[in-house]
């Protein structure tokens, strides 16, 4: 959710949101602005800033809570154990009393709109 799909997702809907509301909403508030445009590598690199932050974050509360986690594909090998394939490269084979599995996400094409 942090890396793709939700995070990134509402960073680029709230910039949509602010460009419209330039757009049509300012001038009633008697904020006239002309030739509004969209900078779409600003605003890209905008998300990819807010996702950079909110894993920073995530991380760090790892760090100060003694969580370990580790980044990559796995697989559950038994009742405390996942062998993962690293994102780094490697396989590690974990254990653990108890596992979190955060599968994240994947963005499910719209036939209209090519990913």
């Amino acid at each position: 959710c942090l890396n793709v799909g939700c995070i990134p997702s509402k960073a680029l809907l709230n910039a949509s949101h602010h460009f419209h509301m330039a757009q049509h909403e300012f001038e009633n508030h008697g904020v006239m602005v002309d030739n509004v445009s969209v900078d779409l590598p600003r605003m890209m690199a905008s998300k990819d800033e807010i996702v950079t932050q909110l894993t920073g974050g995530i991380e760090m509360l790892f760090k100060k809570n003694k969580v370990d986690y580790v980044k990559g594909f796995g697989s559950l090998g038994g009742p405390n154990t996942v062998n993962v394939a690293l994102t780094d490269g490697g396989n590690e084979t974990v254990e653990a009393k108890n596992i979190i599995i955060a599968t994240g996400s994947e963005v499910t094409p719209l036939p209209p709109v090519p990913v």
